[in-house]
């Protein structure tokens, strides 16, 4: 199975998917790079971005309008398999809605979408080992 992701210019999703040693594409990051257009099935990783808005009453908007492009393709849409997402646990609420916004717009039943917190990125280590990224694949293999 396919993993495609996005990582911003940060590069923690980057090497959170390099360390699994599986095929993966990377969505682009600007638009001049061209669409990615898959031609097999793939699960989706996608972190969460805006940092825990709805906790001072804004509006969220976590999956990047990069992602948004690539799955506004139907030939990509009609190949995922699954979304694995994540973030900070201090965005609040706001943790891995990434994952449920792709559910709910790919139309896939929420009893059928499962949350695993791990912690994944920052310091102290975290990103020497890949125990997160194993642990959230192992799911679909």
């Amino acid at each position: 199975m396919l993993i495609v992701y996005f990582s911003s210019t940060t590069e923690n999703t980057h090497h959170f998917v390099h360390k699994l040693g599986l095929p993966s594409a990377r969505i682009p990051i600007k638009k001049t790079d061209g669409p990615l257009t898959v031609t097999k099935p793939y699960v989706l990783i996608c972190p969460t971005y805006g940092g825990g808005v709805s906790i001072h009453g804004g509006q969220p908007r976590p999956v990047p309008i990069q992602v948004i492009r690539f799955l506004n393709d139907p030939a990509n849409r009609a190949l995922i398999r699954g979304v694995i997402s994540g973030g900070n646990t201090n965005f609040g609420a706001d943790f891995g809605r990434s994952g449920d916004v792709i559910a709910k717009k790919l139309g896939i039943p929420q009893n059928s979408v499962t949350f695993h917190v791990t912690e994944g990125g920052g310091s102290f280590g975290r990103k020497l080992f890949s125990d997160a990224a194993e642990e959230a694949t192992a799911q679909w293999w």
